[in-house]
């Protein structure tokens, strides 16, 4: 596989961008080597600088729901930069996003169209914190919710420990109002709010977690933590970045039949364009400025061009037995490569929720944090790499899910099981 161009392109990128890149993930540290750079994507591949092929399971990190370059959103988006490219003033489009959002997610009473995940997060931990005048607030191991300060904090030793931050630049007094707990860990949750409940503004959660690979809740998780929220007059907010459109049309919430106060969005909403949104209850939103005293603002917040490409992928999402093809492909998706691992010997499992998927090093199924950090990064590190000899591109971290989209069809699929089994024989029996 030639590779020239995206080496040289590194080497420029080296000098001027940190680490070259410019986000973390995409410099390949986590598995070794060098990244290629993308030239155009088409369906479910993508094709580098020296004009190699692969077929994509990262999709932008999620929202090529439809598949790359799909004409309906090209389309769309073309006829929104004709009339041009941002006003910072308010425009149709946004007012349609709102009430398609509102529509399919009915928690999504109000909606506040933003520019990121980041930025959506970030703006609904604000609105919890002003509404209950509460401060600290909980995470959970292995979520990401972006990078704002207070959620690059982890847990110090045992449940109640306050945080300690992750990254240089974050203050410790942010640190100490985040706690943090383990995913699909009841009785942590029980004696946490037990203790300290009725001081937390807000629970924050993957419903579904995509940065530790994929962990699905536990049966009745998700439901325990909505209790103990009411209970405590704490603010639930599902994080429906990665699940949001994907698991379900409804997101998470609609799947697992749980009801938040508060769900942010992401760039699946601007069909891959830079885009965020976050909504919830009337009464709490309607304390956002200028309807209240939470202040957040943004230039290009409902940007025309994002809104168009974000309402036809939506469009293109709702036709009937859309996610119950995605849900099947994914499934045989899984079990191929359960399969050729079998026959290769090699201790391996897979999770999967909706178009959701994390392959880990594992005989034994994984869907706690510990779990996963427990896996054979090692083994996946090596699997990453035989797999992008063969023209397959997983997500460059055994902490990060993998995404199917409605262009990855049955002949896709067999060539990925096809690549896999190649590519097990190859690194051999654990």
């Amino acid at each position: 596989m030639k590779t020239d161009r995206s080496h040289a392109l590194f080497a420029r990128a080296q000098r001027l961008l940190p680490g070259g890149v410019n986000s973390p993930v995409r410099a390949f540290k986590s598995v070794g080597g060098e990244p290629f750079f993308a030239q155009r994507a088409e369906g479910p591949y993508v094709f580098d600088a020296d004009g190699n092929r692969y077929i994509d399971y990262v999709g932008s990190w999620g929202p090529m729901i439809v598949g790359h370059n799909h004409p309906q959103v090209l389309e769309a988006v073309f006829a929104a930069a004709r009339n041009g490219l941002s006003f910072g003033i308010p425009n149709p489009l946004e007012v349609t996003m709102a009430e398609t959002i509102a529509r399919l997610v009915p928690s999504c009473e109000v909606v506040r169209m933003v520019n990121s995940g980041t930025e959506a997060t970030m703006s609904a931990l604000r609105l919890a914190r002003g509404a209950t005048g509460r401060d600290p607030f909980v995470k959970f191991e292995g979520c990401y919710h972006g990078h704002a300060d207070s959620f690059l904090v982890k847990a110090g030793s045992g449940a109640l420990t306050f945080g300690v931050p992750t990254s240089p630049g974050v203050p410790k007094a942010l640190a100490d109002l985040t706690l943090t707990l383990p995913y699909n860990d009841f009785d942590a949750a029980t004696r946490l709010f037990d203790d300290c409940g009725d001081t937390l503004a807000a629970l924050i959660i993957e419903p579904v977690v995509g940065n530790a690979n994929c962990l699905p809740p536990r049966e009745g998780y998700l439901q325990h933590l909505r209790e103990l929220c009411t209970q405590h007059g704490t603010v639930l907010i599902f994080d429906e970045v990665m699940t949001g459109f994907r698991v379900a049309l409804g997101g998470a919430q609609a799947r697992y039949g749980v009801t938040p106060d508060l769900t942010t969005f992401g760039k699946i909403i601007g069909g891959g364009m830079p885009v965020g949104a976050y909504g919830g209850r009337r009464d709490l939103m309607e304390q956002i400025a200028p309807s209240g005293p939470i202040y957040q603002a943004g230039t290009l917040s409902g940007n025309p061009v994002a809104m168009a490409a974000g309402l036809a992928m939506l469009d293109l999402i709702q036709e009937p037995g859309f996610h119950d093809a995605l849900e099947a492909k994914t499934r045989a998706l899984c079990d191929g490569l359960e399969a050729a691992a079998r026959d290769a010997g090699v201790a391996f499992s897979t999770q999967r929720v909706g178009g959701m998927f994390g392959l880990y090093f594992s005989a034994d199924p994984v869907d706690t944090y510990a779990q996963a950090v427990a896996s054979d990064i090692g083994a996946f590190n090596r699997f990453f790499h035989a797999m992008l000899e063969r023209g397959i591109y997983l997500a460059p971290s055994a902490f990060e899910a993998g995404f199917i989209s409605a262009a990855h069809d049955d002949a896709v699929i067999a060539a990925t099981i096809e690549a896999a089994r190649e590519a097990f024989r190859e690194i051999g029996p654990s």
